[in-house]
């Protein structure tokens, strides 16, 4: 029989199956990349907050350009650098909590037995709290209690609530100036 006079059946669609590739559209690109931005933006947002008194780690989501559609490269370095960004506040945050336990390891033992850890100062800032606020070992009675053993755990009150004349907010230091007074 000639071709043209064969007739042919319509061909159905195959079933999907779970090997089968399905090409997205440019459309479906961009909404899941800007899902990703706005997970990745909100679990940024999350970190920040949990970590609210640290200074020094980078949080601003920065933009690309003005008000305009990114198209799928754009929304892709822009995903990548949040996931970057991410991935430092978190180590930086496990680095600065070990540090910080450790240093709350440390006042436990300079408070149960200050005369094993002579003349040590520990700051809150060193624990991860805030305030100016420091435990200092140092020997009751000076240097007669140096020699004789008795040790203390000096407590300071925090930050000095008058700072001279005027009493205004201007004349009022900021806690960073409060911590360089106290390491003098």
């Amino acid at each position: 029989m000639p071709e043209s006079v064969i007739q042919r059946r319509p061909v159905s669609p195959a079933p999907f199956r779970a090997g089968d590739v399905r090409v997205a559209t440019g459309r479906e690109v961009r909404a899941e990349l800007r899902r990703q931005i706005a997970s990745l933006e909100a679990r940024l947002g999350r970190l920040f907050v949990s970590a609210f008194p640290r200074e020094g780690i980078e949080w601003r989501v920065g933009a690309l350009g003005g008000p305009r559609m990114l198209d799928v490269e754009e929304l892709e370095r822009v995903r990548d650098a949040l996931a970057f960004r991410l991935r430092e506040a978190e180590a930086e945050l496990a680095r600065r909590g070990a540090v910080e336990e450790a240093n709350r390891g440390l006042l436990e033992e300079i408070i149960t037995a200050p005369e094993q850890h002579p003349w040590i100062r520990v700051s809150n800032e060193d624990i991860g709290e805030p305030g100016c606020r420091h435990w200092h070992s140092r020997p009751r009675w000076g240097l007669l209690g140096m020699i004789l053993g008795w040790w203390r755990v000096k407590l300071s009150s925090g930050c000095p609530l008058a700072w001279g004349r005027g009493g205004g907010a201007a004349s009022r230091p900021n806690q960073s100036s409060c911590r360089a007074r106290l390491a003098e």
